[in-house]
């Protein structure tokens, strides 16, 4: 008795069936890691759909009891963005002393993130408007800060 091997026409159909399915995969865990984490913050274009995204993010921010993001690490993208400077806007007299200066020294920093090797794709008009913006949010925490009488570390 001979054992017949599958022909070529029969290779190729198993493994596009193979590779679908592990793509079939892929795409459920990431709709799964979509669901649990929070929307994207680094959409810098003026797209309906990105201006939806940093509107679901800055929410999705606003909405935080434990203002976690806070502490996360931001980067060029996110500056350029705006949504964190607008959440430390919108949140100033919510934020703890220590969150407060925190997000001055954060907008303090964003120039130079900005304009630093980690900025690729953005355009100078969006460096200069999260700049302008990073200026401005500094100012006000600033003032909070005052307001309240905090005591900031160096």
């Amino acid at each position: 008795m001979t054992v017949r091997r599958p022909t070529g026409r029969l290779l190729i159909p198993a493994s596009v069936a193979v590779l679908a399915s592990a793509l079939a995969s892929c795409a459920v865990i990431n709709l799964e890691t979509a669901a649990t984490e929070p929307p994207r913050a680094d959409c810098v274009d003026d797209s309906p759909p990105c201006v939806q995204r940093r509107g679901e993010a800055l929410k999705h921010m606003l909405a935080d009891p434990k203002r976690n993001w806070v502490r996360e690490p931001a980067s060029a993208h996110s500056y350029a963005a705006g949504v964190r400077l607008f959440a430390y806007r919108s949140r100033k007299r919510d934020l703890s002393c220590d969150e407060l200066a925190h997000g001055k020294r954060e907008a303090d920093a964003a120039p130079a993130v900005l304009n630093g090797p980690h900025s690729g794709g953005l355009s100078p008009a969006q460096k200069s408007r999260g700049t302008m913006l990073a200026a401005e949010v500094s100012k006000e925490l600033a003032g909070e800060l005052r307001r309240r009488g905090c005591k900031v570390r160096a």
